[in-house]
């Protein structure tokens, strides 16, 4: 999880959960993966598409200012963003990333962390010690656990029992163990200097705490609660992620310009891979090939290959990018309406007129021009294709061989929709008429 930014002015956290893709036919394109970039200073996020490394769209368009952290939640339908300055917090739709509710929360959020199920998020509230419940099916904040001065950086163990939350405290600092069956804080484990980020492993058996101020991270053992290894990493530690296979973590070191990957097991830096000007947030793409790094004074995110510890590109973002997420987003869902075709005779054939289909998302209702729509008979006969245009709309006429058979096209057309990477398929069923 991301530490938080000192220089920022407000602060907010997005945070990212997913629904299962459902498949609406036999061909299903790759999902995506996308990286979303908190823009500390423009107030917006920026969504990298990690195929290409370019940024695909930028959402705005929260309640509040300043979205602070990034991070993603397990299965990708839904986004959380904290809006500090308003005590609130927004719910996206990240398929079509678009701005749903907001959901008042306590004094200053700043970060979010989603329960392994879904059914919870967790808000840390920096200026009254508290940690927002928020149900997921409702909605509504539903109940505040005290934790203690400056909570920050926070996260769920895998088994989803219990919550983890780092203290942004001035000197000698703590990480709050909450016990997430009675939401009760059960015991504080006094850390380094000013620990405002952490990590717990895939695995459950560490948390990783980023110490800011003492330049180092430490271990906290899941199942004693005490720290068992620290080690010192670069200037001024802001973030970290771990690797999906619980192997290394990688932590942001914003006045060292660089990234340090440590070897948990070994409880050593293994690499030191120089990124931008203050690096601040981490994230990994699901399979662990590439990490994705915000520079806040260069306004760019850095692309790093894990395998072979370089960077391997930049992306221009917002203004003083902080918070990075990155995950698998399922396609937005579609729906397709349809007219009444038109069945005319004609010398060894019939001419079906008027095939007609209107393509939309279905979330947001957007139109959706430029994709193709194959039209066929309810037996699967091709009939025509066409492309729809700006009002959304695939139309064509086609003509068929009396071997199709009248009873045939009388049944009426299918109209179907492949689907992309962004858009699920999708088929509805249209009529006929004979003139």
């Amino acid at each position: 999880m991301l530490a938080r930014h000192r220089l920022a002015v407000v602060a907010g956290s997005l945070v990212l959960a997913l629904s299962p893709v459902s498949a609406a036919s036999a061909d299903v394109p790759p999902p995506r993966v996308l990286g979303y970039v908190a823009n500390n200073g423009s107030g917006d996020v920026s969504v990298v598409d990690t195929a290409t490394d370019t940024v695909s769209t930028t959402i705005a368009g929260t309640s509040g200012t300043s979205p602070y952290d990034a991070a993603v939640a397990f299965d990708g339908a839904r986004g959380y963003v904290t809006n500090s300055r308003d005590n609130t917090l927004s719910v996206l739709d990240t398929p079509t990333n678009t701005v749903d509710a907001t959901v008042p929360v306590g004094a200053h959020p700043a970060g979010v962390a989603i329960a392994p199920d879904r059914g919870h998020v967790y808000v840390s509230n920096y200026d009254d010690g508290t940690v927002s419940v928020v149900d997921v099916a409702t909605l509504a904040a539903t109940t505040a656990i005290t934790v203690g001065d400056r909570p920050d950086g926070i996260d769920v163990a895998p088994n989803g029992k219990t919550l983890y939350v780092a203290h942004d405290v001035p000197g000698g600092g703590f990480v709050s163990v909450v016990d997430l069956s009675t939401n009760t804080l059960t015991v504080n484990v006094p850390v380094g200097l000013t620990p405002s980020a952490l990590a717990v492993t895939p695995d459950g058996t560490k948390v990783v705490v980023v110490n800011k101020f003492s330049n180092s991270v430490a271990f906290l053992d899941t199942a004693t609660n005490a720290i068992t290894t620290t080690i010192g990493v670069g200037a001024v530690p802001h973030g970290v992620a771990i690797s999906p296979d619980s192997r290394f973590a990688y932590v942001t070191n914003s006045e060292s310009g660089s990234v340090s990957i440590v070897d948990i097991s070994a409880g050593a830096v293994a690499a030191t891979v120089p990124v931008g000007d203050r690096p601040i947030g981490v994230a990994l793409t699901p399979d662990g090939a590439k990490a994705y790094v915000t520079n806040y004074a260069a306004g760019t995110t850095s692309v790093l290959n894990t395998a072979t510890r370089t960077t391997t590109g930049t992306i221009g973002v917002g203004s003083q990018p902080v918070g990075v997420a990155v995950h698998t987003v399922p396609a937005a869902g579609t729906t397709i309406t349809t007219g009444t075709a038109r069945l005319q005779l004609r010398l060894l054939g019939f001419t079906v007129a008027g095939l007609t289909a209107k393509l939309v998302e279905t979330h947001t209702g957007k139109l959706l021009s430029g994709e193709r729509v194959s039209f066929t008979t309810t037996k699967g006969q091709t009939l025509c294709t066409a492309t729809t245009d700006s009002t959304g709309t695939a139309r064509c006429d086609a003509n068929v061989s009396l071997l199709v058979g009248l009873a045939t096209l009388l049944q009426g057309y299918t109209a179907g929709y492949a689907g992309t990477s962004a858009h699920r398929a999708a088929a509805v069923h249209g009529s006929i008429r004979l003139l």
